[in-house]
């Protein structure tokens, strides 16, 4: 029989679990990284919000319930009937920063042009380590299929598109798709999770690789530094996955290679199986650059423009 004292305690113990906060890291923003910029850059102008009366908006879509909190997405999709192509949009920040807020003017410009698109939260770095951010964004996938007619999406036609960190988790998910499997965290996403294209912005295809600069924040995300989680870091990389079953790729990039690491291994791996791939380089670009203007309206253009092509 539990002692009255020792109940109080328990159930103490147990409202400060569901309850538990992890601190935001708030270094990576819009406006800071245009602060950090404009220095660089000086033209650059932030993208200001457009609002389409043809695209319906709902927000704070709880997907997925943690033993501690409750994830979100928000949808952005087109008015009418029809069913559209779904486009699930992963914000970056190294791992351990930035919202889903972010995506917001990528997913509103794509969903104007007749795609379903959704900005998925995801635990970072200082909550939880890989492989969990890869395994939300696919339950966020989960949940918008089961749902995709609330939607006016298509269950059988889905990308996925990442801006920096972003990017590398969108080219990972996308070339594992239903086999992803990490130690005792087996997936169950068979075929329910799968995407059809993959839109790479700035995101690292391999984190030890020549072009690679991945150190302490990578570190951070996958548990240990290299030397330390070697098989860790391979199996975080993209290019590890890459084989004949993986779907087609845009790739956008700026001029720096440290942010496309891995891009040409892995563009030769889709060639030799015949693959559809694009790559898009913006020269003297800043790293963030679907933050800004001049960028913006090219950049949505070229997803857009593959988008057709693959899924309609």
């Amino acid at each position: 029989m539990i002692k009255p004292c020792c109940l109080i305690l328990i159930l103490f113990t147990n409202l400060l679990h569901s309850q538990i906060q992890f601190n935001s890291d708030t270094s990576y923003t819009v406006q800071s990284t245009f602060n950090k910029d404009k220095i660089k850059f000086p033209f650059i102008e932030i993208v200001k919000e457009q609002e389409y009366e043809s695209v319906n908006q709902i927000q704070e879509l709880v997907y997925k319930k943690t033993e501690t909190r409750e994830l979100h997405l928000d949808a952005y999709f087109k008015k009418g009937n029809s069913l559209k192509p779904a486009v699930v949009l992963i914000h970056g920040g190294g791992w351990k920063s930035g919202n889903k807020s972010q995506m917001k003017f990528l997913a509103q410009e794509i969903a104007s042009r007749g795609y379903s698109c959704f900005a998925v939260e995801y635990r970072l770095s200082p909550e939880a380590a890989y492989p969990a951010a890869i395994f939300d964004v696919k339950e966020a996938i989960k949940y918008i299929k089961a749902n995709a007619k609330n939607f006016n999406a298509d269950p059988s036609r889905f990308a996925v598109l990442g801006c920096s960190s972003g990017g590398q988790m969108a080219a990972l998910i996308g070339t594992t798709n239903d086999n992803l499997e990490f130690e005792d965290q087996k997936s169950d996403f068979n075929q329910n999770a799968n995407v059809q294209a993959i839109i790479d912005m700035d995101g690292i295809l391999a984190f030890k690789h020549p072009e690679s600069q991945e150190g302490k924040v990578a570190g951070e995300w996958l548990g240990g530094t290299f030397e330390e989680k070697p098989d860790i870091w391979k199996h975080a990389s993209a290019l590890t996955h890459t084989d004949k079953n993986t779907p087609p790729v845009l790739f956008i990039n700026s001029d720096m290679v440290r942010f496309h690491a891995g891009r040409e291994d892995m563009i030769a791996i889709l060639k030799q199986n015949r693959i559809h791939n694009e790559t898009k380089e913006l020269p003297n670009a800043p790293h963030s650059f679907w933050f800004f203007h001049p960028w913006f309206e090219k950049i949505v253009t070229d997803t857009t423009d593959f988008l057709d092509r693959i899924l309609k």
